[in-house]
């Protein structure tokens, strides 16, 4: 009896605390769960700049392509490549003794057709004065001839000394044409003379032209690349550059905007003077490979003559300052800049906004902390933000931080949303 009230005792008091652990978890089953904490963000309305980006490569203004003129053996390299050179600064230089031998022989022929010349001109110097004899001579035998006609009509002389005198007459006015046609003769080889000179000149300047083409110099002030050619190398004008000398101060950045661009760009405007006022005030941002934004800022440069009939878009170029000669050619990066301003947009972060099957939605958070989806119509992105074109108005709160854990109808706690820049600034 004992032993089945002992056991009786033992059920009982197992049974009892079975009940009671019961109730305790029916009780804390049944209390409320705390409201989900979500962080929330107004809807703000502000005028945004609305900005548009490019692909752009850097380039000199000015790519200066330093060729040989004239054929011979590179003697010597003056610069150090991708050193900052002056303007006229010797780049390289060419055997010179093949084109200073060439000056040399026709500064000999410029003398020798300088000394030709002079004989010519004595010679006319000394025809002239054959001229001048003969024609005294002609005078007197004129004279004679004059005088003797009257006499032979007298009978004072003989008709011998009249024709002995006609005769000589008539010799002494051959002669003063022989004299003339020699003074022509000697103007002529004056002429043919002085041709002789300006050949021979002609030939002296081309020799020094092509003998100072053997130093290569800089046309232009700035940066030299690598050299093409060693020392030793042979050059000729068919050969391509030895190298390249770029101005990159300011630098010119390349980039392509589409057609639609360009056309929406130069509809705002109604007059070229608007249209050339906006463009000057275009400011542009020049995003480096590293991310980077460069701390200059660009201005427009031009616009090229045609769009690519292949692609669609028309080259634009850009200036930077670049008085460090941090930007090279050949770099890429990325060209921001503001074309418009959207007046009174309504923004809010993109991690807000969720898409499903390209119906974007907000979970909006009213005055009883309730939340409800809607639907809405995001535009440009600006930032980490998004301007919402329809289905949001100003001041209304929505959730930034959470938006996938909410439900329509749901009750939440708001507070306010820290956005990432501003964590990490903490």
């Amino acid at each position: 009896m004992q032993e089945r009230f002992k056991g009786l005792a033992v059920y009982l008091i197992v049974m009892i605390v079975g009940a009671s652990v019961g109730c305790s978890s029916s009780t804390q089953g049944a209390k409320t769960p705390e409201p989900l904490v979500v962080e929330v963000v107004q809807v703000e309305q502000k005028d945004v700049p609305i900005y548009t980006e490019w692909i752009g490569t850097t380039d000199g203004v000015v790519n200066a392509d330093i060729k040989a003129q004239v054929s011979g053996y590179l003697m010597k390299q003056a610069y150090t490549e991708g050193s900052f050179v002056q303007k006229g600064q010797l780049l390289f230089e060419i055997d010179p003794r093949p084109f200073q031998a060439a000056v040399d022989q026709g500064a000999g022929q410029l003398a020798q057709a300088n000394g030709q010349l002079a004989q010519a001109k004595a010679q006319l110097t000394q025809a002239e004065a054959q001229l001048a004899v003969t024609e005294a001579n002609q005078v007197r035998t004129q004279l004679d001839e004059d005088r003797y006609v009257p006499l032979m009509k007298q009978q004072a002389i003989t008709q011998q000394d009249l024709d002995n005198a006609t005769q000589n007459n008539v010799a002494a006015k051959a002669q003063v044409q022989a004299a003339k046609a020699q003074i022509e003769t000697a103007r002529a080889q004056i002429q043919a003379a002085t041709a002789t000179v300006q050949a021979a000149a002609a030939a002296v300047e081309t020799a020094e032209l092509n003998l100072s083409f053997t130093k290569l110099t800089a046309p232009i002030e700035g940066l030299a690349g690598v050299a093409q050619q060693q020392v030793g190398a042979l050059v000729s004008p068919s050969s391509g550059p030895v190298t390249t000398v770029s101005t990159v101060d300011p630098i010119k950045v390349n980039f392509t905007a589409s057609e639609q661009e360009y056309l929406d760009f130069h509809r705002r405007y109604s007059t070229p003077a608007s249209l050339a006022a906006a463009r000057k005030g275009l400011r542009l941002e020049l995003i480096l490979a590293d991310g980077s934004v460069y701390p200059q800022i660009g201005t427009y440069y031009f616009a090229d003559r045609d769009v690519s009939l292949g692609t669609g878009s028309i080259r634009v170029a850009g200036l930077f300052p670049n008085s460090g000669n941090l930007l090279r050619p050949g770099e890429y990066g990325k060209v921001r800049t503001s074309l418009r301003t959207k007046d009174g947009a309504l923004l809010i972060p993109q991690r807000a906004v969720t898409e499903l099957q390209g119906t974007y939605q907000v979970a909006v958070v009213d005055s009883a902390n309730k939340i409800s989806v809607r639907n809405v119509k995001p535009s440009d992105r600006v930032g980490a933000e998004w301007i919402i074109d329809e289905g949001l108005k100003p001041g209304e709160r929505v959730v930034a931080e959470g938006v996938q854990k909410v439900r329509p109808g749901m009750t939440v706690t708001p507070k306010p949303y820290a956005s990432p820049a501003e964590t990490a600034g903490k």
